[in-house]
């Protein structure tokens, strides 16, 4: 099996959105951690399908990829030996480029 590495900061991106969405429905938010952990699994076992699109030189290794019905929120990760690394999971308004 797969490693999937969660960064700190990406811990607390999941609980944050999750408990946004909360506010609007338990059931929603429910679903988005389940969709979040099953998106982490299919990204360890498939590292490249994430797009890069980051144009700084020191984030050329990390991809995104969207939270499986939740699209709007990307997660921001990065191909290690063995699996991935979890950066951030953020919601795709945001300026990605100048958090990570």
């Amino acid at each position: 099996m797969s490693e999937v590495l969660k960064r700190p900061a990406a811990k607390q991106d999941v609980i944050e959105q999750a408990d946004y969405l909360a506010q609007d429905s338990l059931e929603a938010a429910y679903e988005f951690l389940v969709a979040t952990e099953e998106t982490f699994l299919q990204l360890s076992r498939f590292p490249k399908i994430g797009k890069k699109k980051m144009r700084s030189k020191a984030f050329t290794s990390v991809r995104q990829f969207p939270v499986k019905g939740f699209e709007q929120h990307l997660i921001f990760y990065r191909p290690i030996k063995g699996g991935i690394e979890i950066l951030r999971v953020l919601h795709s308004a945001r300026d990605f480029e100048q958090i990570l």
